[in-house]
């Protein structure tokens, strides 16, 4: 009787070595500007999320980076407008490299660096972190999703924040690897718009755990985390309905209390909360921003999907052809109506701003 022989990566093609952690980050170091940049944007977040930094922080950039030329053009302008409005308003940049997909489609910078499925990953993990350090060393923080374990590896360094997806939320590899990870980390409420995997996940981060990953070596190892102090929920919509009106919100502070959890409230101004508009996201900015002038201390942070564009593009086949600084995922909302959109914020924020600040001084 004769037995099949192979019976171990019977669908598998061919697999590349990678370089390492390790030697990506030697090829392009971490620069004493850059360092600076980091650290003191997750201070900053850490004093906000403490409660001993009144200030607001926004994050705020492309749903996806697929032209670095674009983000790094968009990057500096962010870096004027921050330092404009920082008196009230700490702005993040959101650079979001990877993205999930419900069934297929082009799963970003990282996984697919020049658009045509050629998936040269170890050129994308380059540009990431090339676009990630020329960004800190404008002293412009960077927030992105944590989506792919090992990915993270390679840029934890540079991230000032992260976020942890709706669809991976509930994942118990994600919140493992959230609990070692070095900055702050938002948690989104689930796609169907329930609080109550965010809210586990909270639980979850903030507690060690001990998995499977990689070392900055590239070796699978053993990770051993003590838990991460800096987990938050971040309410995005879902189920065909937005949830940062002021009746969801107290009924989430009522359940993080219930858990004894900060009452620590993001609120993602895209997804479901926009109905993916991006013209209705400034109508969510300007209603949190309302909350918070009737006297709303939860709301620490919102998110926005903002590009130099307005809408999106379809990638063409003759990449020419793509418009410069329109998303080629979500649709965002454009440059001139971003810089309105915070001014008004920060006009309107910055005497309960101050008022906060000289209560506690």
């Amino acid at each position: 009787m004769s037995y099949e022989k192979n019976t171990d990566n019977i669908h598998i093609v061919s697999q590349q070595l990678l370089l390492t952690p390790q030697a990506i980050k030697q090829r392009l170091g971490l620069t004493q500007a850059a360092q600076d940049t980091v650290l003191q944007g997750r201070r900053t977040l850490q004093a906000i999320l403490d409660r001993h930094d009144p200030r607001l922080f926004i994050v705020v950039g492309p749903c996806s980076v697929h032209d670095t030329d674009a983000a790094l053009d968009y990057a500096r302008r962010l870096k004027t407008l921050a330092d404009e409005i920082q008196d009230s308003i700490i702005l993040i940049m959101r650079v979001y490299f990877e993205k999930p997909r419900t069934t297929t489609g082009w799963k970003g910078l990282i996984n697919d660096p020049f658009l045509d499925d050629s998936f040269e990953i170890e050129e994308g993990l380059q540009e990431a972190r090339r676009l990630l350090l020329t960004i800190a060393e404008l002293g412009l923080p960077t927030a992105t999703e944590a989506l792919d374990p090992i990915s993270v590896q390679y840029l934890s360094d540079l991230i000032a924040w992260y976020a942890i997806g709706a669809r991976t939320t509930e994942s118990q590899t994600h919140r493992e690897m959230a609990s070692g990870l070095s900055a702050p980390v938002g948690f989104k409420n689930g796609t169907d718009g329930s609080l109550d995997v965010a809210i586990n996940a909270l639980l979850s981060v903030s507690s060690p755990h001990s998995f499977l990953g990689i070392d900055p070596q590239g070796c699978c190892a053993i990770t051993r985390t003590t838990g991460n102090p800096y987990g938050h929920v971040v309410l995005r919509g879902g189920g065909g309905k937005p949830n940062y009106d002021s009746v969801t919100i107290k009924l989430c502070e009522q359940q993080l209390a219930a858990k004894q959890l900060l009452p620590n409230i993001m609120v993602d101004c895209s997804h479901g909360n926009s109905n993916k508009d991006p013209a209705l996201q400034t109508l969510v900015l300007q209603d949190c921003v309302h909350q918070i002038l009737e006297g709303n201390r939860s709301i620490i942070g919102m998110m926005l999907e903002s590009n130099l564009g307005w809408g999106n593009q379809k990638i063409p086949d003759d990449r020419s052809q793509l418009q410069y600084g329109v998303s080629i995922t979500d649709a965002c909302i454009d440059w001139e109506t971003t810089v309105t959109a915070l001014r008004e914020a920060h006009t309107t924020l910055k005497p309960v701003i101050d008022a906060r600040r000289n209560s506690t001084s």
